[in-house]
């Protein structure tokens, strides 16, 4: 039996061209690029020539770039270190005591906000539209006088929707408050430029795109105040002690690179699968619907900026939203879609279509063991009931049309 991989916003598979830049530095250069002698300086050269290839990928200084373990490292170590290392600068008085987040933030910064109230500081968070959107009006109310950080992720990672982050990141600024956002789902996806955005950190992983897993980076703008939690020997500046994954950034880099080229054609593509299928699912009937609409490119501008977005139903084939040649910021992920299956339980399909050889996700892959509904669903409005009937398809380079149609097929047959 054939097996059809659906779940890419879980994690993708590693690409033979990052396996391929990997293996010299999993075996024969095997150094420490901590080391002064030759092996060391081997290993240095290969650590820096990725941190620089990634660095100009998201239009960042080297300097400003820093590996880790992956997004949850990334998040944990932006969210404490830049709050902790304001208030040690200006004190509470002064520093700010308040940390605003959106209400569907993946739990690698929810749980991180949270905890930082057994500090002392206050926290609020935003909630999205209907249409699961953050609103700019909304995202300006949330923020007060002693605002110190907000963060509000770039592309939600279980209904794909993509936030307007330079326009809150305006906002944000214009108060006094620095902004962060978790890009985990959105880099090689989406165009990402740090410079752009004017954002003051942001959180990656390699996994997402084709690298390999227990890898990832920050970037932390030059001069936002940082106190490092995770100490040791100084490494990556003083800014994340610990021994670098060498081959693991050679990897990042060059899934990055390969996705970066690949994004305009591979956005038209997977777009117009994520149509078939949506399409394809309104036609199987059973009252079948979309977690949110998908909005059309002719709209004027990002659904997030404006107070009343239209809705619209999937009818008809071609909702390329994310088409390249369009100056507005996307709506929505290209490859991602979210639906409501009404009457059958997520975890009850998800065995049944693993079964006849499908992965998909009802959610995060992060939250596949709980046993309450989404947050991100919650949050969005979508009744408690449906949200225990959520599936998440996510589309990768692997799939082809003949994947989506078999899915259906499969999909028509368990209900």
């Amino acid at each position: 039996m054939k097996r059809v991989y659906l779940d890419y916003a879980a994690t993708s598979p590693l690409r033979p061209e990052v396996l391929d830049a990997m293996l010299p530095w999993m075996t024969g250069e095997y150094g420490n690029a901590n080391a002064l002698y030759s092996e060391g300086k081997v290993a240095r050269r290969a650590l820096d020539n990725a941190r620089e290839k990634i660095a100009s990928l998201i239009g960042a200084s080297p300097t400003e770039l820093v590996f880790t373990s992956g997004g949850t490292e990334s998040n944990n170590a932006l969210i404490a270190g830049i709050v902790l290392a304001v208030r040690q600068k200006k004190g509470i008085d002064k520093g700010g005591n308040h940390i605003v987040r959106s209400a569907f933030e993946h739990h690698a910064v929810g749980r991180p906000v949270i905890a930082l109230k057994r500090n002392g500081y206050e926290t609020s968070s935003v909630k999205p539209s209907r249409d699961g959107f953050i609103k700019v009006d909304s995202f300006a109310g949330t923020l007060r006088n002693d605002t110190v950080l907000a963060t509000v992720l770039m592309a939600q990672n279980e209904i794909g929707t993509i936030q307007p982050i330079s326009e809150l990141a305006e906002i944000a600024h214009s108060r006094g408050v620095l902004f962060h956002t978790d890009a985990v789902q959105a880099l090689g996806k989406v165009a990402f430029d740090v410079r752009d955005l004017d954002i003051d950190s942001a959180s990656f992983s390699a996994h997402k795109l084709g690298g390999p897993k227990g890898v990832g980076a920050f970037y932390l703008k030059r001069l936002t105040p940082f106190t490092a939690t995770q100490l040791g020997g100084r490494q990556e500046g003083d800014r994340r002690s610990g021994t670098q994954n060498v081959a693991g950034a050679v990897g990042f880099a060059t899934a990055l690179e390969l996705a970066c080229k690949e994004r305009e054609q591979e956005t038209k593509r997977l777009t117009a699968l994520r149509d078939r299928l949506a399409i394809g699912l309104k036609s199987l009937g059973k009252g079948i619907s979309l977690t949110i609409d998908i909005t059309p490119a002719a709209t004027p501008t990002h659904p997030s900026t404006i107070s009343e977005t239209p809705s619209v139903t999937v009818a008809s084939a071609g909702i390329h939203n994310n088409d390249p040649d369009n100056t507005q910021t996307p709506a929505h992920l290209p490859h991602m879609l979210s639906f409501v299956v009404p009457g059958h339980e997520s975890e009850t399909m998800i065995l049944k279509l693993d079964d006849a050889g499908f992965a998909v996700s009802g959610g995060s892959a992060c939250s596949s063991a709980s046993l309450d509904p989404s947050h991100v669903l919650s949050a969005i409005g979508v009744p408690r009931d449906e949200a225990y009937s959520v599936l998440r398809v996510s589309l990768g380079r692997e799939n082809t049309c003949e994947d989506v149609d078999s899915f259906l097929a499969a999909l028509a047959k368990l209900i």
